[in-house]
C-alpha cells in the first residue's frame, strides 16, 4: 500500500478547512492540521473523526507566530503541500475592526511564507475570495478581470495577499490562489457544517438558525439594489464541491513541470442567485418558514457577483456536483443535528 502524502492544513477546525481535511483523506492524503480556535472550536474536529474514523495530527497555535510555525515545519519535514485557510472572514466585522483583519490575514500569510522559505517548502494553495474583484464591470466575472477597489477591509486583505503571492512567486514558490464565491451547505452525513461563533455573519446559517427558532427573524440587507428583486445576487457553492477543488488544485501543482508557478481559479457555480430567492428556496426544500424583514444596506456588500468557473472546469477537471437545493437541505440537516431537533 502506498504511503499517503502529508498535507498541512491551516485553519483546519474551520468550516472550509474541516471539509477539505475530509476530502484530502478520501483522496488518499494524510492531513496535518493547525488551528488556534480563535474563530472555531473543537466541534468540527469531532465531525472529521466521525466521517473518517481517524484522528489526524493536530497542532494548536497561531499562524502569525513564526516560532510556532517553525516548530510545526521542523517536525513535519515531508509535506507535499500547504493549504492556507487560516484567516478572519466576516465582511461586517472587517468594517468594524479593520486593523485586526489586516494584522491577522496579511500578517499570517507573510509569516507562513517566511517559514516555508526557511524549510524549503514551496507548494501553497491559498484561500482567496471573489471579494478581490470588488464590484466587477461585467458578470460572470473571470480570472482576468481587474481588481476594483475592495468594498471591505476583508476584501482588501485578500487583494493584498494575492499581490504578495505575485511578488514572492519568483523566489521558487508554486502557488495556486482559489477565489471562492459563497460557500454554503454542509457535509451530506450531517457530521460537519458551518458553526458560527455568536451571531452568524453568513446568510445560510442565519436562515437555518431562524428556521430552528434560535433567531427571531432574518434581516435581508437591502431590497433596493439594481437586481430583479432588489436583493444582492451571489454565487452559492456547496462546501464539499469547494473542498474537492482544493484536492484538484494540489494535483495540478504536482503535475506542473515549471519550477515556479502562480495560478488563480474561480470556484463558483457560474449561476447568480439572489438573497430573497435563496430564502424562498429554503422554504420550498424544507417546508419550514423563515420569518424575515428588510433592513438597510450593509456596509461592504457588493451588489451582484457570480463567477465564470470555466478555467477551473478545464484545467482542474473540476465541476460542481451539488445543487442549491442540496446545499440548503444539507445545511438544514446539520442545523437540526446540532440543535437536537
Amino acid at each position: 500500500m502506498m504511503e499517503r502524502k502529508k498535507v498541512l492544513v491551516t485553519g483546519a477546525a474551520g468550516y472550509i478547512g474541516a471539509h477539505t481535511v475530509v476530502e484530502l483523506f478520501n483522496s488518499g492524503y494524510e492531513p496535518v492540521m493547525i488551528d488556534n480556535f480563535s474563530k472555531s472550536d473543537k466541534t468540527l474536529l469531532s465531525g472529521i473523526r466521525a466521517i473518517t474514523g481517524k484522528d489526524f495530527k493536530f497542532y494548536e497555535g497561531d499562524c502569525n507566530d513564526n516560532i510556532f510555525l517553525e516548530n510545526v515545519l521542523s517536525q513535519e519535514r515531508e509535506l507535499s503541500c500547504i493549504l492556507h485557510f487560516a484567516a478572519f472572514k466576516s465582511v461586517g466585522e472587517s468594517v468594524a475592526q479593520p486593523l485586526m483583519y489586516y494584522k491577522n490575514n496579511v500578517g499570517s500569510l507573510i509569516t507562513l511564507l517566511e517559514v516555508m522559505k526557511k524549510f524549503n517548502q514551496n507548494k501553497l494553495i491559498f484561500s482567496s475570495s471573489c471579494t478581490v474583484y470588488g464590484q466587477p464591470d461585467s458578470i460572470p466575472v473571470n480570472e482576468s478581470a481587474p481588481f476594483k477597489r475592495a468594498e471591505s477591509p476583508y476584501g482588501a486583505t485578500k487583494q493584498m495577499c494575492e499581490r504578495i503571492l505575485e511578488d514572492v512567486v519568483g523566489n521558487g514558490f508554486k502557488i495556486i490562489s482559489l477565489r471562492y464565491f459563497n460557500p454554503i451547505g454542509a457535509h451530506p452525513s450531517a457530521q460537519l457544517g458551518e458553526l458560527p461563533v455568536g451571531a452568524p455573519n453568513n446568510l445560510v446559517p442565519y436562515i437555518t438558525q431562524t428556521a430552528a427558532k434560535v433567531r427571531n427573524k432574518l434581516t435581508v440587507f437591502g431590497n433596493d439594489y439594481n437586481t430583479p428583486d432588489g436583493s444582492c445576487i451571489r454565487d452559492f457553492i456547496h462546501v464539499v464541491d469547494l473542498a474537492v477543488a482544493h484536492v484538484r488544485a494540489m494535483e495540478f501543482l504536482d503535475r506542473a513541470q515549471s519550477p515556479t508557478l502562480l495560478e488563480t481559479f474561480n470556484l463558483g457555480t457560474g449561476v447568480g442567485v439572489s438573497v430573497l430567492e435563496l430564502v424562498n428556496e429554503f422554504k420550498k426544500v424544507t417546508n419550514v418558514e423563515v420569518p424575515f424583514t428588510i433592513g438597510p444596506r450593509r456596509p461592504g456588500d457588493v451588489e451582484k457577483v457570480y463567477g465564470d468557473p470555466t478555467k477551473a472546469n478545464k484545467l482542474l477537471d473540476w465541476k460542481t456536483k451539488y445543487s442549491i437545493q442540496d446545499s440548503l437541505l444539507h445545511a438544514w440537516q446539520w442545523e437540526k443535528k446540532i440543535r437536537g431537533i
